[in-house]
């Protein structure tokens, strides 16, 4: 009789993190390994089972019924290992390691590296990893320990609170308008051209909004990129609602325009497990994106007399 090989627990968040991302390389990099090294902790978990957990299809790799049958019990081993990682983590009065901060591109750009770099002055020993990424990681999960969103966090197992608001406005270059003319708001912008965030991309209430001013518009380019999306426009791609703290701080280079409802405000939310709020780092770094929100609210938030020498579309 033979004896089947003991299960090493954490080959599941091997297996786990490849059904999530469909790839071995994808799955290598949320979980900072090489990809050789998921392959082998996959064969390693199908081993000590003695089953074959993933088939790989040209989509990716999808569970087999012996993966689809442990996908619940992995998943909930996860959610227990990962408790206790946060109740052993929750106990360390020291300021060293490292903090993952999570923020959409134009923040993580333009509000939060100013604020880190000022913080690990005073705080060599903190290591900060920014990751601007539209996809909304998961704090309960360890995937960041900090994540600041446009949206409200609606986890019960977080901490979360609004920090600010984030103005858009809608612009397009001179160029464009050159070419294309005054949008005409009365009639839903037939004729014109917008360049906008992808689905999932699009913070809800900008997208809400542009279907409201500009329903006859169509699309002339999207990207899940805000970056993408500023200089799309500022080379006469089309019109886009931007932030102003982006939009206005390129006077020759936008034009800002004046639809009937033409402020937009986005709440800023910031928020962080419970596990996790009274690790000193992390309340370092939480404190800091706070000050950081209310330090830039002039430039997040803009009076509305500040660009008054636009005219009105």
């Amino acid at each position: 009789m033979h004896e089947r090989a003991l299960l090493d627990w954490d080959d599941l968040r091997f297996f786990l993190a490849i059904v999530r991302t469909g790839s071995l390389s994808a799955a290598a990099r949320d979980l900072r390994v090489t990809q050789s090294t998921v392959g082998r902790r996959l064969a390693s978990l199908e081993s000590g089972l003695g089953a074959r957990l993933l088939h790989r299809t040209p989509e990716g790799y999808v569970p087999t019924l012996a993966g689809e049958a442990i996908l619940g019990q992995a998943e909930r081993v996860e959610v227990e290992a990962l408790a206790v990682e946060r109740t052993v983590g929750g106990r360390d009065a020291l300021l060293d390691g490292v903090v993952r901060v999570t923020a959409i591109e134009t923040l993580a750009s333009h509000v939060l590296v100013p604020a880190f770099c000022a913080l690990q002055l005073g705080n060599p020993e903190i290591g900060i990893e920014l990751l601007a990424n539209v996809r909304h990681l998961s704090l309960a999960m360890r995937e960041a320990d900090i994540a600041v969103r446009l949206t409200r966090f609606e986890q019960h197992d977080l901490v979360a609170r609004r920090i600010g608001t984030m103005a858009h406005g809608l612009y397009a270059s001179p160029g464009y308008l050159e070419r294309h003319g005054a949008p005409d708001f009365a009639a839903g912008c037939p004729g014109h051209r917008l360049v906008t965030g992808l689905d999932g991309a699009e913070v809800p209430q900008v997208a809400h909004w542009l279907a409201e001013v500009a329903p006859r518009a169509t699309a002339a380019l999207r990207t899940d990129s805000p970056e993408a999306q500023l200089q799309a426009t500022v080379c006469g791609q089309g019109m886009a609602c931007l932030p102003r703290l982006r939009g206005d701080a390129l006077p020759d280079g936008l034009r800002r325009l004046r639809p009937p409802r033409d402020r937009v405000l986005v709440e800023i939310w910031v928020a962080v497990h419970k596990d996790n709020r009274k690790i000193p780092r992390i309340r370092l770094v939480l404190d800091a994106v706070a000050a950081a929100a209310r330090d830039h609210a002039g430039q997040l938030d803009p009076p509305e007399h500040q660009d008054a020498r636009q005219p009105r579309a």
